[in-house]
């Protein structure tokens, strides 16, 4: 199979277009197969954040005094 085969290309008059054949789309599939996608990106989106910000860090203790 080809490279232009492979791979779909589609022109958009504008992002409002695109928007809504991408909507679309994830309508179109079952409810397993998008929260699988939403579960990879929020993984992905997770694993880009700063190494430094998983670091454990000492537990907080609130201590309320009466008077």
């Amino acid at each position: 199979m080809d490279r232009k085969a492979r791979f779909q290309i589609r022109r958009y008059d504008s992002l409002d277009a695109m928007k809504s054949e991408e909507y679309a789309y994830w309508r179109s599939r079952p409810g397993h197969e998008r929260l699988a996608a939403a579960s990879e990106i929020s993984s992905e989106a997770f694993g880009l954040k700063d190494a430094r910000a998983h670091v454990p860090r000492l537990q907080r203790t609130l201590v309320r005094l009466e008077r």
